[in-house]
């Protein structure tokens, strides 16, 4: 896809803060600090559009990026940071609950874990949320550029088995530093916008 026009919309926290569902949704979920910032950038071709940090934590909304007048990427807040409370986990995990079980145009969350690591039991369980609430879902596994090609299926193997995937298809190694992985991205994304293919729901 020739991504030309892209515009930050929103930081929503309630429902009626969310845009109007007019246009399909794809949600980012995925530890603090795992790339999903650099994801968007990387698949839009820019450099600071979505903001990334140094700080894990940092997204606390739903932040909406309106593509091409297309679809939205929604980059949801980053779980599995420590120094954050329990009393913001709660607010966090009850704002995610209400998204991802409510949200009529979400066509498909796109999964970010780290490739250099197995699976952590918060992307366990977000997985599990995924299958819960029937949110067809796909794994990206982001920063492969660290990790030499010949220990790749090794690393492929360790999510798809931590993660109980049904294939080792529904993972995609991806690198905001190489760009490897965005033609893949773009071509399941498109195929899930025009309705070609189905992924795991």
């Amino acid at each position: 896809m020739d991504v030309h026009n892209v515009e930050f919309l929103i930081s929503a926290v309630r429902p009626e803060q969310y845009p109007a569902p007019v246009i399909p949704e794809i949600a980012l979920a995925g530890r603090s600090n795992v790339g999903k910032s650099s994801f968007i950038n990387t698949m839009i071709n820019r450099k600071k559009l979505a903001r990334t940090s140094s700080k894990p934590g940092k997204t606390q909304q739903l932040n909406y990026y309106q593509i091409e007048d297309l679809f939205y990427f929604v980059d949801v807040p980053g779980y599995g940071y420590a120094r954050v409370s329990k009393t913001e986990k709660a607010k966090w995990g009850e704002m995610l609950e209400t998204y991802f079980a409510s949200r009529e145009n979400l066509v498909l969350a796109l999964l970010v874990v780290d490739f250099r690591h197995k699976p952590t039991k918060d992307d366990i369980q977000m997985k599990e949320f995924m299958d819960y609430h029937g949110v067809p879902y796909f794994v990206i596994a982001t920063k492969t550029d660290k990790i030499k090609k010949s220990q790749w299926n090794k690393h492929m193997s360790d999510i798809y088995k931590t993660l109980e995937l049904e294939s080792i298809d529904q993972i995609l190694p991806f690198s905001a530093e190489t760009k490897d992985g965005r033609d893949e991205a773009w071509e399941i994304i498109q195929g899930v916008l025009d309705g070609e293919f189905q992924v795991e729901e």
